[in-house]
């Protein structure tokens, strides 16, 4: 599967768009929609690289979701997944319970599991609520 023109506007809804390269909180050069491959100091891009750059970027993300899960999934839980993982990375999805809950086929239980992901160094923050409860609600379909 691909994600849809949706899911891409949630990501870029959550993530924003930066145009200039900057240090994020954990020091990683980004720049774009969270974009940290190959970002130097001084980089400057368009809206349009941007977009081009996530829409590529994002082909890596989705096989992460289809490498990973085996139970067939509609469009929007599709890009509701893509979103985490895209925030999260691969590593936290193939070692997390939302996962095995997925799999499992236990999509009523997923809604919750993508909720719990809503920290940052230990505390809750209201951003991250925020696209977990979105993520959540395109998942379930509300």
């Amino acid at each position: 599967m691909n994600i849809s023109e949706n899911g891409i506007n949630l990501i870029k809804h959550f993530e924003g768009c930066e145009v200039y390269a900057y240090k994020c909180p954990a020091g990683v050069w980004t720049i774009g929609y969270g974009h940290t491959k190959d970002v130097e100091p001084g980089m400057q891009i368009t809206e349009q690289d941007a977009h081009d750059m996530l829409v590529e970027e994002l082909k890596e993300y989705e096989s992460y979701i289809n490498n990973a899960v085996t139970v067939p999934l509609n469009q929007a839980q599709f890009d509701a997944m893509v979103s985490w993982v895209y925030n999260l990375g691969n590593g936290n999805l193939n070692s997390s319970t939302l996962l095995k809950v997925l799999n499992g086929g236990d999509y009523d239980g997923v809604p919750a599991q993508i909720m719990r992901w809503n920290k940052a160094g230990g505390k809750v923050l209201e951003g991250l609520t925020r696209r977990r409860q979105a993520e959540a609600d395109l998942f379930s379909g509300t």
